[in-house]
């Protein structure tokens, strides 16, 4: 049973100092020193000095005898004083915690992603690795040799190779294949099979497993090999493609004569996945092709497939044939990873040539000998590596800009961490100090705190993480497991390390903290200078390598680092203007101008961490924005550049000459240019190039407003007969032919002299090199028909511009050219990725402006109910806390702004978009600079002003509801 002595201080029943009844010190209202509210030194709230967090103190009696213990575990009783604090902890932890743990998981999932989109558009005679054995020794017997042509043999290498496979590399089993081939084509003699020169069809034989499994009947029964094939069987069976059967006009019951064998067609099969490993690592099984004979011969053959049945491998030995033995092992492009490449390029290397070639050589040739080595050895070929190489340059191009945006924003939150842990701290100051004066030692409040602390924050981690997981499916959790406990650990040392720095000196009360009293410590200077020379490093390492070099993470902290010096010049400097403004200001009539910029001047020294998170979420922003902007200029400008126009319809053949006019009646068509695109020789015939006819006001107009090679209209106009005809050139041609005349030759034998008046960098009509553009009156009948109409307008519909065109012409539009590259998983999810964590970083900046003006919240509310009972107006106390809080977030604005900029200018050198813009662009296509964006610097900055003016607004709006006297009364505990 608890004991109290009646009538003391501090005591429940009467309503003294220290009583339950009033908010005096050491009560429980607001708990002073031996309150239960607060749980003051000794207290029954939080145990005193000499107690254990979940023991109080014990008590007395009038007789000094010990009455009882008071047990009161100390983390229940502060979050239940502090309910919402606790909540409001909570809530941020999960947050950043999930935002932390979803982005290694975000960046793996369209990274594994654009890796099998990668593998997938390349082709499978890229992908697939491709195991060749040479035929069986002549040595050996026929028996052996046929045996080893048989499928149970080639069957049982098939599972020795793919167990050989090193890992992380995964073959997929249903689109792999194993089989015999001649390895020379075979012409076949039949004179009803097309010649288009008079050359016979050349075929390869092919003896191929799982034809059943990967093919459909259109028509007959697949082949079937009666009875032991052998060397000397030459009546085979054999099934063909449709497209083979189409071409090449065969039909079921067909009967080829190739020389040495006699192939009856006793079926035509459908592909069932034609673009698959199976049928398209060697084309030829499901389509057939026009072989050309090098120049200067013009002879050109058919070459297609004969699909035999899998057991007739070892007819293919008959009289001097050479059949290959081969297995086609196919990737699983669903086991692909990024964070693999570089195990996928070792398992490949070492197959090609390394351990894994020699167990595959063991397996297959067996021991090596003299013979072996004279009748050849197992190789393995595939160009995967490349696919792979190609996939990880753009990886690599991408990963510093997302960088970036990852470490703004992570440093930004981790600010916002240590300021609600500031803010803890500010507010208890009190009760930390008195516990210190009462002989709490530094060990014990900072176990205090840090189990308070851990219990709302340890949960709240583990539930961002769990959302993370479950939001963001990936294979990996471990990097997401430890970036929130990062995020955990630190929302757990921010009010212990908070508190431990402001109450290493045990001193109850404190003289003043503000920047115009605090000096600078010597260290404080070297580490700001450190942090100088380090940013200066990174921009300077950017500059000259650029993203794509090995310049780590210094380079993608340099925007974070820059912002970092702004902030601490700005701390030290932003009070100067302020205090030079409060002079001119207490000449006006009435206080709130001087008032106001005289607090603003005297703000916390610890306004360094808000300023902090302001100028780096404001720097990241703006690059971020800026990254985004010249990603959309990019994709637009390639868009222009492969159609010329906003629409482009285009025929190989003259298009019908009302087409111009039905076009131009098409919704959205403002613009419209005829063009005729001739290949015309120079040189006496020896060179060709693009000779193109245009009306030239419609040319010139379309020109000028797509901006490609912009010309006056009169440089293009016809000259009079008999001078020479003028012509627009690039700067290849004009570098070749000058300015004096020059005759080009037409397809049809007409010639034209042209003389070259202007040169442009580039046109719509044509991409290339080279190009000439004349007048299409100049051009005969046939050359000026119009072959290509290039269309300009907002908003084309390409469904009504394919119902005008005829069928033959191809229609091209601008928003689908610019649509096709951003259909890439690794562009885009990096595009995502970095507008979410460049978002998130300006949401935890904005936060960081409230908790600082939460912080300063007591005091202002307290100044303004003084002054108010001095007679300061309600419109008057608007404008007093609006101008006290916006001079800082003004110049951190303002700050953040002019530090954006310096960023961009500084970093655009090093920086190459072309790998986020453009996913088929090559390696020696011209770099796409990072861009001012206007926009991205304007908004963040206009956003922090309208937070602090609206913070302002509220905090005198809800001081007016409450009232002065209730407002003293609530502040004289602080």
């Amino acid at each position: 049973m608890r004991w109290f002595r009646r009538g003391g201080a501090g005591s429940s029943g009467e309503r003294g100092a220290g009583s339950y009844g009033e908010r005096g010190a050491g009560s429980s209202g607001e708990g002073g020193a031996g309150s239960s509210g607060e749980g003051g030194a000794g207290s029954s709230g939080e145990g005193g000095a000499g107690s254990s967090p979940e023991t109080g103190t014990t008590t007395t009696g009038p007789d000094g005898r010990a009455a009882s213990r008071v047990h009161v575990p100390w983390v229940r009783t502060r979050l239940r004083a502090a309910t919402g604090a606790a909540c409001a902890l909570a809530l941020l932890v999960a947050l950043t915690a999930c935002l932390a743990a979803a982005f290694p998981r975000a960046v793996d999932r369209y990274e594994d992603s654009g890796l099998r989109r990668a593998a997938e558009q390349a082709r499978p005679d890229r992908t697939v690795i491709e195991v060749y054995a040479p035929p069986p020794s002549p040595m050996d017997s026929s028996a052996t040799r046929e045996n080893a042509l048989r499928p149970d043999a080639l069957a049982s290498q098939d599972s020795q190779v793919r167990a050989r496979i090193p890992g992380p590399l995964v073959i997929d089993r249903g689109q792999s294949a194993y089989g015999v081939r001649s390895s020379q084509d075979v012409p076949v003699l039949d004179p009803w099979l097309p010649r288009p020169t008079g050359d016979p069809p050349q075929m390869t034989l092919v003896a191929q497993s799982g034809l059943a499994a990967h093919s459909s009947l259109a028509q007959g029964r697949l082949p079937r090999a009666d009875g032991q094939v052998t060397s000397t069987t030459d009546r085979l069976e054999a099934a063909v493609s449709t497209d083979t059967a189409k071409a090449l006009h065969i039909k079921v019951g067909s009967v080829l004569h190739t020389g040495v064998y006699t192939v009856r067609v006793t079926g035509i099969v459908t592909p069932r996945d034609p673009q698959g490993a199976y049928w398209s690592t060697k084309t030829v099984l499901r389509t057939p092709a026009v072989i050309r004979e090098p120049l200067p011969s013009t002879d050109m053959y058919w070459v297609g497939a004969l699909l035999l049945a899998p057991d007739a491998g070892p007819a293919l030995l008959a009289r001097d044939g050479r059949p290959e033995r081969y297995w086609q092992l196919a990737p699983d492009v669903r086991a692909l990873r990024a964070r693999d490449i570089p195990a996928l390029r070792y398992a490949i290397s070492s197959l090609e040539a390394g351990p894994a070639l020699r167990e595959v050589r063991r397996r297959i040739d067996g021991p090596s000998t003299e013979l072996s080595v004279l009748n050849g050895s197992t190789e393995v070929t595939t160009d995967f590596d490349d696919v792979l190489i190609a996939y990880d340059r753009i990886r690599d191009s991408i990963a510093p800009l997302v960088a970036v945006a990852a470490f703004g924003t992570g440093t930004v939150a981790a600010v916002v961490l240590l300021m609600a842990g500031g803010l803890t701290a500010e507010r208890r100051r009190a009760e930390l100090a008195l516990l210190r004066a009462r002989g709490v030692s530094l060990r014990g409040l900072t176990a205090r705190l840090l189990a308070e602390t851990a219990a709302v924050a340890v949960p709240a981690g583990a539930v961002g993480l769990g959302v993370a997981l479950l939001a963001v499916p990936a294979d990996r959790a471990g990097a997401a497991a430890w970036a929130s406990a990062a995020v955990t650990a630190v929302a757990c040392a921010a009010l212990p390390l908070r508190a431990v720095a402001a109450h290493r000196v045990v001193r109850v009360h404190t003289g003043r903290e503000d920047v115009a009293s605090v000096r600078p410590s010597r260290r404080r200077t070297v580490a700001e200078l450190t942090l100088l020379v380090l940013a200066a490093g990174a921009v300077e390492s950017l500059r000259r390598r650029g993203t794509s070099g090995s310049a780590g993470d210094l380079v993608s902290l340099a925007p974070v680092l820059l912002g970092v010096i702004a902030a601490l010049v700005l701390v030290r400097v932003y009070p100067l203007p302020l205090r030079g403004l409060a002079r001119p200001a207490a000449r006006l009539r009435g206080a709130v101008a001087h008032l106001s910029l005289a607090r603003a001047g005297r703000t916390s020294a610890s306004a360094v961490l808000p300023l902090l998170a302001l100028l780096t979420a404001l720097t990241t922003a703006a690059f971020g924005g800026s990254v985004l902007a010249g990603v959309r200029e990019a994709r637009d400008h390639a868009a222009l550049l492969s159609v010329g126009a906003d629409a482009r319809v285009e025929s190989a053949a003259p298009l019908p000459s009302g087409l111009p006019d039905r076009l131009r009646r098409t919704p959205g068509v403002s613009g419209l240019s005829a063009m005729s695109v001739t290949d015309a020789k120079t040189g006496g015939g020896a060179q060709s190039l693009p000779l193109v006819g245009v009306d030239p006001a419609d040319y010139a107009a379309l020109s000028a407003r797509t901006g490609l090679g912009a010309f006056p209209q009169r440089e293009l106009k016809a000259a009079a007969s008999g001078a020479a005809t003028p012509a627009l050139a690039s700067r290849a041609t004009a570098e070749t032919y000058g300015t004096r005349p020059f005759p080009v030759l037409f397809p049809d034998g007409s010639t034209l002299t042209v003389r070259i008046t202007e040169v442009l960098d580039g046109t719509a009509a044509v991409s290339g090199p080279d190009f000439l553009v004349v007048d299409r009156a100049a051009l005969g009948q046939e050359a000026a028909r119009p072959t290509g109409l290039l269309l300009t307008g907002e908003h084309l519909d390409g469904r009504a511009l394919r119902e005008a065109a005829p069928k033959t012409a191809t229609v091209r539009l601008r928003s689908e050219e610019r649509a096709a590259y951003v259909d890439s998983p690794l562009q885009t999810g990096a595009e995502r990725v970095y507008t979410a964590a460049v978002a998130a970083g300006t949401g935890y900046a904005l936060l960081a402006l409230l908790l600082s003006l939460l912080r300063t919240a007591p005091e202002r509310s307290a100044l303004l109910a003084r002054l108010r009972t001095m007679g300061l107006t309600r419109a008057a106390g608007r404008r007093l806390l609006i101008l006290e809080s916006l001079p800082q977030a003004f110049l951190a604005a303002l700050g953040g702004t002019l530090t954006g900029w310096a960023t961009i200018r500084l970093l655009s050198p090093g920086i190459d978009l072309t790998a986020v813009a453009l996913p088929t662009a090559e390696p020696d296509s011209g770099a796409v600079e990072l861009r001012m964006d206007l926009l991205s610097l304007a908004l963040p900055a206009a956003a922090v002003l309208l937070l602090a003016v609206g913070v302002g607004v509220g905090q005198a709006w809800w001081s007016g509801r409450r009232g002065s006297v209730t407002e003293l009364r609530a502040g004289d505990a602080r």
